[in-house]
């Protein structure tokens, strides 16, 4: 608190050379808090449906001509499931459900009584014991012509490699980012450098060493750089809060919720202290590799 307290002996209030060092830090933190927002959303939407879908399969029948051919068709497939090595749970959707999971493609008309609706039964399977599909396919297919089984696990994989590798482009401008910003607060405070470099060799010649005119500069930069943080991440706040909440209106139903968790919250509030840490180390690096050069 002391080293943030103490009085300057650089005249920083009449050096505009870092006027709008704020500003642009608090866009590259902007930019920052949206990609490291991203990158935990993409991490648990790719958690969420490894978990929920990895392990399932869904079989599908088609409507027959009446009810109680549909009841004889469901509880034959259901016989087959239950019987096979490796299922651990057979669940047959009511209607009402069936109608639900296709409204996003159907809207108004998935409610009417009179559209036949397939037959969905989700199957919960242990991935190790599971028989071979085709075979499982077939004795479905004998039982009920024109049964269908969607194993989620054959796709799952590929998606979840395309998650990752996006995973991985938003670290990449994460790290980017911070790599700009650190950029901007050397740029500012060379010109800063420059600004004062009279007053500098005064202070050489009455015996001030470079660590202390490299604490004034780091601490100014510091300032500075939360001040951005600071409007950045509140811009990103508000941003991610009106996003969630129009997701949540359109209530678009067909992927599972991307709500930002406790942890990603956290996660951007920590980019305050830590650009306030990198203002302060670049800038302090900065001025005493500049200082070693002008001696």
């Amino acid at each position: 608190m002391a080293l943030l307290s103490r009085r300057t002996d650089l005249p920083f209030e009449r050096d505009d050379s870092s006027r709008y060092l704020p500003w642009l830090t608090a866009f590259m933190v902007f930019l920052a808090s949206l990609t490291l927002a991203g990158v935990f959303a993409l991490s648990d939407l790719a958690s969420t449906w490894d978990k929920g879908l990895s392990e399932t399969l869904t079989v599908q029948l088609p409507a027959g001509e009446d009810e109680r051919t549909d009841e004889r068709r469901a509880a034959a497939a259901i016989k087959i499931l239950e019987a096979a090595e490796g299922v651990e749970e057979v669940t047959l959707l009511p209607p009402r459900q069936v109608r639900d999971l296709l409204k996003p493609w159907l809207g108004a008309a998935a409610d009417a009584s009179r559209l036949p609706l397939p037959q969905i039964i989700d199957v919960e399977i242990d991935r190790d014991g599971i028989p071979a599909l085709a075979t499982l396919t077939e004795q479905l297919r004998r039982a009920v012509p024109g049964a269908a089984v969607d194993d989620h696990g054959a796709w799952m994989s590929g998606f979840l490699r395309a998650l990752r590798s996006a995973e991985a482009i938003g670290v990449l401008i994460f790290l980017l980012v911070g790599v700009a910003t650190a950029g901007t607060i050397v740029f500012t405070t060379r010109a800063g450098l420059g600004v004062h470099r009279e007053v500098i060799e005064v202070m050489h010649l009455t015996g001030a060493h470079d660590r202390y005119i490299a604490a004034q500069f780091a601490v100014r930069s510091m300032m500075l750089g939360l001040r951005g943080a600071a409007m950045g991440i509140s811009s990103a706040a508000m941003v991610l809060i009106a996003l969630g909440v129009l997701v949540e209106f359109q209530g678009f139903g067909v992927l599972p919720g991307v709500d930002l968790s406790l942890g990603a919250w956290i996660a951007v509030v920590l980019l305050l202290p830590a650009t306030g840490l990198l203002a302060w180390l670049t800038a302090r690096i900065t001025v005493l590799r500049s200082l070693a050069r002008m001696v």
